[in-house]
């Protein structure tokens, strides 16, 4: 099969080595220097060759008088026909010293059935050999179009409003705080806000949600969504090469160079097949006449043959097929994993452990009971905490203020000498008066003493000059389709899903009943996290991997430590997102198991093609040393075995459920 294929994201930056083509001699993972012959050039010379190879083959049976130099004449044509580039590139690489390629595989075998007077198996070789690169184009080319419809998130230009005027400028001059004009069908070209305009947008090539999403003043709009039906102003929140269709794409680029086990070792195995096949070859060609006086012809015949079977192409082409056909099927989906290798990682997953707040739940409160102490007021407790909590962004902060600001038009008095204390809560002065607001961690090692009320929300605790007031409950909502796929997860035979939250064990109480989960960790800082994955990675089992999903800054560290990290990456921070392995567009946690399923359904895939190869190729090698099969044989079970590797590679681009 031919080795000089690659796999384009975009005409100016090819794919590497996850995608390349055959290489008998291991450079399988190297960049090719040569384009890629057309299908449709091969088709012609298929054609052509081949009708000259059939009428020569008529002629010489049903025309006995005709002289012996034209039909050689005409096998010769076909042969040069069909294989003159063949034999070209083997030619060109013996002097860069690149012998031990297909190529040169194909032509000896060619040019041996020619030395031994087999011209017509020697024609066959190369009809057959063209025949399989010709099917091989069509059929890696299905898999081509899964990646390269990402190469259409980038628009080519983007309509800026300056100084009263439209301009058009590439993505890349546009500037963080320039205000875009997107018109009906248009692709949004960068990250922004929407200023004005309603629409409906289609957002599949991002996170493959098949419906339209609502979009209006106030929403964020990310750049490879396309505008279905309205106008939309727009102010750019980031530069291009920072939006989220530039991440997407760099991060499909990286993907394809991270290789999964199996590809290196089959670009390992592939760089020493070779040249110890030619000996055996060799071997079988002249050992038996040189020893034991066997006939030449016979024995050269037959070591033609086990050159021609052992060609690894079905190997070397199909299982980096397989990985990218992997990739392409998961982005379908709007999950995009950042390597071959990470794909081999979650198909052996054995534990998921899942950050809570974004992840399992919404990552948006609501304050939903308010408890007081003696002496203290409602009112008094909601306005100190919207105070104490103003500057803060965490989203309990958000709930806190939110909810103040349900109570009226009143102002929420601004905080002196705020400070928040990192996992515990923040402290403040309001109108003089020194308040803490947080966790009952933070009140007790501030001396502040109870008795305080407990929930099975979040509870924040409130004290004002060293009194405890009470506390405000909150409580995060469970995001739609987290209990369905902890079922799904567990269906696929992991062993167990965990949680890990900061919130108080009651919240975390709350969580394990409504989840059915044997273990939610609470009461965590970020680097605890970690800690507790460190344990966790000690319960594992042979090959199994632990995965960790998570959405924000603070999961970083865990990400970056779970054998592979899952960020949730419509909402999600971008040190989450970069630090991930495994990036999932649209937060639907329902997509960690279907990665799973893609990455079973790889995994299986490569094996299934190993297995297939190596048996039909010992099988014909067995009978063509014996003389049971001829070169006929060795053509069909070389080409036919790659055919079918490569048509069962491509079952993983098959939609997933």
């Amino acid at each position: 099969m031919s080795s000089s294929q690659t796999y384009p994201l975009n005409p100016a930056k090819p794919l590497s080595s996850g995608a390349s083509g055959c290489a008998c001699c291991g450079d399988s993972g190297a960049k090719k220097t040569e384009a890629a012959e057309s299908p449709q050039s091969i088709l012609l010379r298929l054609c052509l060759g081949g009708g000259i190879f059939a009428l020569t083959l008529l002629l010489s049976r049903f025309l006995p008088g005709l002289p012996q130099p034209a039909i050689w004449g005409g096998f010769l044509a076909a042969h040069l026909i069909a294989g003159g580039p063949i034999l070209l590139r083997a030619g060109k690489n013996i002097l860069r010293g690149k012998v031990f390629d297909e190529n040169f595989l194909m032509a000896l075998a060619s040019v041996g059935a020619w030395a031994v007077g087999e011209f017509s198996e020697g024609v066959a070789v190369m009809l057959f050999y063209q025949l399989g690169e010709y099917f091989q184009e069509k059929a890696v080319d299905r898999s081509r179009r899964s990646i390269r419809a990402l190469t259409d998130l980038r628009p080519d230009e983007v309509h800026i409003l300056r100084g009263g005027a439209e301009i058009s400028l590439t993505p890349e001059e546009a500037e963080p705080g320039d205000l875009f004009i997107i018109r009906p069908g248009e692709r949004i070209p960068l990250d922004g806000i929407i200023l004005e305009g309603q629409v409906q947008l289609d957002a599949q090539a991002l996170t493959g949600e098949s419906l339209p999403r609502s979009a209006g003043p106030g929403d964020e709009v990310l750049s490879g969504m396309i505008s279905l039906n309205g106008v939309l102003k727009v102010k750019a929140l980031r530069s291009y090469g920072d939006s989220a269709s530039a991440r997407i794409l760099k991060m499909v680029e990286e993907a394809a160079g991270r290789k999964a086990k199996a590809e290196t070792f089959i670009t390992r195995f592939a760089r020493f097949y070779t040249p110890a096949v030619v000996i055996l070859a060799l071997g079988i060609a002249f050992l038996p006449p040189l020893l034991f006086g066997q006939p030449l012809n016979t024995w050269l015949y037959r070591g033609l043959i086990f050159l021609v079977v052992s060609c690894p192409c079905a190997l070397v082409i199909s299982i980096p097929l397989t990985v990218f056909a992997g990739l392409g099927a998961a982005s379908r989906l709007g999950i995009l994993v950042k390597g071959g290798n990470y794909l081999e990682t979650l198909a052996h997953s054995e534990r998921v452990v899942f950050d809570k707040t974004g992840t399992i739940t919404r990552g948006v409160f609501e304050v939903t009971r308010i408890q007081t102490a003696p002496g203290a007021s409602e009112e008094e407790l909601l306005s100190l905490a919207a105070s104490a909590e103003k500057n803060s962004r965490h989203p309990l902060a958000r709930a806190i203020t939110a909810a103040f600001q349900k109570t009226g038009p009143q102002e929420i008095a601004e905080p002196e000498g705020f400070e928040e204390i990192r996992g515990l809560g923040v402290q403040a002065r309001i109108k003089g008066r020194p308040v803490l607001a947080g966790s009952r961690k933070l009140l007790e090692q501030e001396g502040i003493g109870g008795p305080f009320f407990e929930d099975d929300g979040t509870a924040i605790h409130l004290a004002a000059g060293g009194t405890y007031l009470g506390c405000l409950s909150c409580r995060d909502m469970i995001k739609p389709g987290v209990a369905e796929a902890l079922r799904d997860l567990e269906k696929l035979g992991l062993k167990e899903s965990v949680v890990l939250t900061g919130d108080s064990p009651s919240a975390a109480g709350r969580i394990s009943r409504e989840l059915n989960l044997r273990r939610v960790y609470p009461s965590l800082l970020p680097d605890q996290k970690v800690g507790i994955l460190d344990s966790l990675a000690g319960e594992k089992t042979g090959r199994g991997a632990l995965i960790f999903a998570g959405d924000g800054i603070n999961d970083a560290p865990a990400l970056a430590r779970a054998d592979a990290g899952i960020a949730m990456g419509a909402l999600g921070s971008d040190a989450a997102i970069e630090a991930a392995d495994v990036v999932i567009m649209d937060d639907n946690l329902l997509r960690i198991p279907q990665a799973i399923r893609i990455a079973r359904k790889t995994r299986r895939i490569v094996t299934e093609n190993i297995i297939l190869a190596l048996g039909v190729k010992a099988v014909i090698l067995a009978m063509g040393t014996l003389g049971w099969v001829g070169l006929w044989a060795a053509i069909f079970a070389d080409v036919g075995t790659a055919l079918l590797a490569i048509f069962n590679a491509l079952r993983v681009t098959r939609r997933q459920g």
